[in-house]
């Protein structure tokens, strides 16, 4: 078997990235969205969050196996140094590491532009993502219940919280670089 390659996402990649994405939105309740974002939009997404956060494929002979990226995690400046972080894989490509080296190359890129916190949203029951980050480095910190809607029922949230960079822990020290 072929190893995948981890790259910076493009507008090209728009495609593939809604195809994964699409069967989670209608099929499950791990995403909040109703409707699927088309192809334009993710471009969009793409270009916008690649540019102030980051957009990575794992990418295996030419074809998509999944995407995570980061987003701004609230709009007021002193979370200027937080992020939420997001990750979907093609159904094919879970259980073989893609995942895991997907998830720590973004969170790898994060600290390099100078985040010191990821935060992960999870809809649970989700134990193959809880099990994820965790396997990154992520910690529990919090649970909502019922905060979500979606086909007919109320879905809780946990979150999760690592730490990115070299010294940076829970509750990281904060120095004004960003």
């Amino acid at each position: 078997m072929t190893k995948s390659t981890i790259r910076a996402a493009t507008a090209s990649d728009a495609h593939s990235c809604a195809q994964i994405y699409a069967p989670f939105v209608t099929g499950s309740v791990v995403t909040f969205d109703f409707e699927s974002p088309t192809p334009e939009e993710f471009a969009a997404r793409i270009e916008r969050l690649g540019a102030s956060h980051a957009w990575l494929v794992a990418e295996q002979e030419g074809r998509v196996l999944g995407f995570a990226y980061a987003a701004e995690f609230r709009s007021k400046a002193a979370y200027a140094w937080v992020c939420e972080t997001t990750i979907y894989l093609d159904p094919e490509a879970t259980g073989r590491g893609v995942g895991r080296a997907l998830y720590t190359a973004l969170c790898e890129a994060l600290a390099d532009r100078g985040f010191r916190v990821a935060i992960g949203c999870i809809a649970v029951p989700n134990p193959a993502s809880i099990r994820l980050h965790e396997a990154c480095g992520f910690e529990q910190v919090g649970l909502f219940p019922g905060v979500g809607f979606k086909n007919d029922q109320w879905i809780d949230v946990v979150w999760y919280q690592r730490g990115l960079g070299p010294g940076t822990t829970q509750s990281p020290e904060i120095s004004p670089s960003r």
